[in-house]
């Protein structure tokens, strides 16, 4: 306990002194005036028509450990036990069904130490995931337009019994679901098989080859009775400046993919660009500063590059998804991840994960935690919600090339949602307005094509709850809302101070 508070306190002074010293985070003013440069017109990537997804952490929808309430962390999880969430609610599936269609992915730290239907004899308080959660939850899928991810139990067991997976229980899961008719769309084995060490001690730490092995029996068991379903893996955290964590221990990835005897569908991987004060080891907390640096943004460029390469040279065939991602590792950091500024990691990384060739976007969580899109105990939407809702109306599966010649000036390029032209989504990290150019690979301005009009989202503050939509409040009217119910502003060459904004481009 002592080692646990002297640890907070080193943070807290560090933290405080990177604040104080002059000169620490001083770098170049953001300009007041960018560049956007138009590159060929052919699209660069196409996205999932599921792309931005989403999940609900088996620890939220089961009643197990969770983070609101707590300060504290203990092996990646909270230290109070949360009631299971109602899926049958009609906001839920109102607000679910604006996010549409996506994947639901139901994984998270404790689906390694679940029980399927059954309690364990001899253990009352055990984890289960009950039938009829289980009913629930497919329903819940079935009416808003939804597909399952489901991270399957791994287990928890020493190192010398690695490499002799068997699955039983999850069988039985299995066989229920097919009598029920249920679709199971992805499996993945296992969740952050990578930082075993840190959630479950350094002997639960699988190696890269027993894992691989492991995999193919899952394989074989999943396929078996689900033939059509897609196999995702390894799933590995990503920390911010460090990768895949700590080198040999749990730098996995490329053996794993190496050493498999079958053709992965997905190769995904998990990434947080920040830590919260729960963390128990933080690379990059996450602070007002480090969530409008730039720089923070990077570092998901490079691990996805990182990951594209192994992908093209072990699992060729593979997709790549970024199966799971929030704004701060341990549940989000409180009083930041839920506000506006959280928002700008977020529609970045959206644009950026597109433009790389990431096919799906899992974003940790639908509800739940600091980072949830939606308040758990009061179903409201968060800023990040709106974004989503904005994104999913607006951008189109085609990826477009364009750089901005500002860091603080954002852009990204798609296919326009459901018709002609294109949309271009801006996000300014600066505190000013900033005026815009552009230069396409033929000559000045915007070639064939032009900015007509758009929506841009703003709010009062950086720490505000709510975000404005064109200058008016976002809010359900009669349970709905509706993008026609904002009307589009024109594009007048400036971009407001913090703010996120998509225009509609049409060819001239």
């Amino acid at each position: 306990m002592i080692i646990r508070y002297l640890r907070k306190l080193i943070y807290f002074l560090v933290d405080a002194f990177s604040v104080l010293v002059p000169g620490k985070h001083s770098r170049p003013e953001p300009a007041k005036h960018a560049v956007l440069y138009l590159h060929n017109s052919e699209p660069v990537a196409e996205i999932d028509k599921r792309y931005l997804s989403f999940s609900v952490d088996i620890s939220v929808l089961v009643g197990g450990f969770w983070w609101e309430g707590t300060n504290d962390s203990r092996r990646g999880l909270g230290t109070l036990r949360t009631l299971p969430l109602n899926l049958n609610s009609a906001k839920l599936d109102r607000l679910v069904k604006l996010l549409g269609p996506a994947y639901l992915r139901v994984g998270g730290s404790e689906a390694d130490k679940i029980h399927y239907f059954e309690n364990p004899e001899g253990d009352a308080d055990a984890l289960v995931l009950t039938t009829q959660q289980w009913d629930d939850l497919h329903s819940f899928i079935s009416r808003n337009d939804l597909k399952l991810i489901f991270t399957c139990k791994y287990g928890l067991f020493k190192r010398e019994h690695q490499g002799r997976w068997q699955g039983q229980e999850l069988l039985a899961l299995l066989d229920y679901s097919n009598v029920r008719g249920y679709q199971i769309d992805v499996f993945e084995l296992g969740n952050e098989l990578n930082a075993y060490w840190a959630f479950h001690g350094v002997l639960s730490q699988p190696r890269a080859i027993d894992l691989a092995r492991d995999y193919g029996q899952f394989y074989n068991i999943v396929k078996s009775q689900f033939p059509k379903s897609k196999i995702s893996g390894p799933g590995s955290a990503f920390w911010p400046k460090l990768g895949e964590t700590v080198k040999p221990i749990s730098n996995i990835t490329p053996r794993f993919l190496a050493n498999l005897d079958f053709k992965l569908d997905i190769v995904d991987w998990h990434y947080y660009p920040f830590q919260s004060d729960r963390s128990p080891i933080r690379t990059r907390s996450a602070r007002l500063h480090h969530l409008l640096d730039p720089k923070s943004f990077e570092y998901f460029g490079k691990y996805s590059k990182r990951l594209s390469a192994l992908r093209t040279g072990y699992q060729p065939h593979a997709e790549l998804w970024t199966g799971e991602t929030g704004s701060a590792q341990c549940g989000g950091q409180p009083e930041l991840s839920d506000r506006w500024v959280s928002s700008f990691w977020w529609a970045d990384q959206l644009g950026m994960g597109a433009k790389l060739g990431q096919k799906v976007m899992v974003r940790q969580s639908l509800i739940g935690g600091d980072y949830g899109m939606i308040a758990r105990l009061t179903l409201k939407p968060r800023p990040d919600y709106w974004v989503s809702w904005l994104w999913a109306q607006l951008m189109g599966r085609k990826v477009f090339a364009i750089e901005s010649g500002s860091p603080h000036l954002r852009c990204y390029l798609h296919s326009a949602k459901g018709g002609k032209g294109k949309t271009l989504m801006l996000i300014n990290l600066a505190a000013h307005v900033v005026s815009l150019d552009f230069v396409s690979e033929q000559r000045a301005g915007v070639a064939s094509e032009f900015i007509v009009e758009g929506y841009e989202l703003t709010a009062k503050s950086l720490l505000s709850r709510r975000v404005r939509l064109n200058g008016q409040k976002l809010r359900f009217k009669s349970g709905t809302v509706a993008l026609d119910d904002f009307q589009a502003i024109p594009f007048t060459g400036k971009v407001s101070p913090y703010s996120i904004s998509f225009w509609r481009f049409e060819s001239a």
